[in-house]
């Protein structure tokens, strides 16, 4: 019977004196202690964008629009797809241009998560992400491509 026994699942450790918050446990010295996989969403020149943290790095995206549909705006979708095919080539390092399948734009990137984790340092690491973010946005809205509205998907 012992061979069929199951071992009870390893949860983080829980620091003494923490407080829970949402996703979170904070300690007395403002650290936080991710208790499942926390996303944190905020909105950026009217695109949704979300900061995860997972496996020491903070994963940050942020829509990117979406390519006009061809029966929507025929003369604005080809120099849309360019400017796409362009922007990948002149993505910084570690930084990555996804389209789904309803043609919406993601633009993607890792920054390492600070240790130990704040609310300060995560929110540096989504700052300097937007930063960096602007002219990438820039180039997309110049080649017709324009925000989804935050929260909407395309229809």
């Amino acid at each position: 019977m012992d061979a069929l026994a199951v071992a009870p699942p390893t949860l983080p450790r829980t620091p003494d004196g923490a407080v829970p918050h949402g996703p979170f446990l904070i300690t007395a010295e403002g650290e936080l202690h991710p208790q499942r996989v926390p996303a944190l969403r905020f909105a950026w020149r009217g695109r949704n964008c979300e900061a995860r943290l997972a496996d020491g790095t903070v994963r940050l995206s942020a829509g990117g629009g979406a390519v006009p549909y061809t029966a929507e705006r025929q003369q604005d979708r080809a120099a849309a797809l360019a400017e796409v095919g362009r922007l990948r080539a002149d993505l910084a390092s570690g930084w990555r241009l996804r389209v789904m399948p309803d043609l919406r734009l993601w633009l993607e990137a890792d920054a390492p998560c600070p240790d130990p984790v704040t609310a300060t340092g995560l929110v540096a690491a989504m700052v300097g992400f937007v930063l960096a973010l602007d002219p990438y946005l820039d180039r997309l809205e110049a080649a017709g491509v324009p925000a989804s509205p935050v929260g909407m998907a395309k229809t």
